[in-house]
């Protein structure tokens, strides 16, 4: 199967280099030089992984990742000149899969590429089956999680899950009451040695609480346990 990349981004050089290689490598590309002409494209195409510079013309990469995100779970990838920990925790907060610092080497954005793609294609291939085994449903108060079709329930409310954060989900239901730290929850999820960036996993959890918490700021399963790591609290 062909993979169809989507590319936003206004610097024509980087664009000439990534469609060059990204063809090569056997992927399908279309690319925007512009938000609003990014938004565009993706309206009227289907695409496997969205990659987004923050910093453009019409409309910013933020708010292109929200405007996809009102109906969409598609893998984004952040491409920004600014590798700051602001920049990050912004994109990711807004529902970004990863994010990549300029200047990149084409080994490194492949490979990340290919890992968005692989987490959604296991998310979608669990997806449409919207009846669950019960043998597979796990019941924490009016939540219900079914993890082998990665599908949340908040009271009668279905929760929306990237890639990412059903994975995070899954991991730690797969291991009540077992704290992760988040060089461990990066390797396992990320499948690349964590390098310190603590606002990756900070805005996921954060993410993953918005949608399985009542209370968010005061999270009943998935705890904090600070200067250690993460854990989901209680048994099904």
């Amino acid at each position: 199967m062909t993979h169809k990349i989507l590319l936003i981004e206004d610097d024509a050089s980087i664009v000439e280099m990534l469609e060059g290689h990204l063809k090569k490598a056997g992927y399908l590309v279309q690319s925007a030089d512009n938000g609003e002409a990014g938004l565009a494209l993706f309206n009227r195409d289907s695409f496997d992984v969205l990659v987004v510079d923050i910093m453009m013309p019409k409309l910013d990469g933020i708010e292109v990742i929200k405007r996809v995100r009102e109906t969409s779970s598609v893998p984004i990838l952040i491409m920004s000149a600014n590798d700051n920990d602001v920049d990050k925790a912004i994109g990711l907060g807004f529902g970004a899969d990863d994010y990549i610092a300029k200047p990149f080497s084409l080994v490194e954005i492949t490979a990340r590429i290919k890992a968005a793609i692989r987490r959604a294609t296991i998310y979608a291939q669990r997806e449409p089956d919207k009846k669950a085994n019960p043998g597979t449903q796990m019941q924490f108060g009016n939540i219900v999680v079914d993890l082998d079709n990665y599908r949340v329930l908040k009271g009668n409310e279905e929760c929306k899950l990237t890639a990412k954060e059903a994975e995070i989900l899954r991991l730690f239901l797969k291991n009540p009451n077992r704290v992760f730290t988040k060089a461990q929850i990066y390797s396992l999820i990320w499948n690349d040695e964590y390098m310190g960036d603590e606002n990756v996993i900070n805005v996921q959890i954060r993410r993953l609480r918005e949608k399985v918490e009542e209370e968010p700021s005061s999270p009943k399963y998935l705890k904090t346990l600070w200067g250690i790591g993460y854990k989901w609290e209680g048994n099904a």
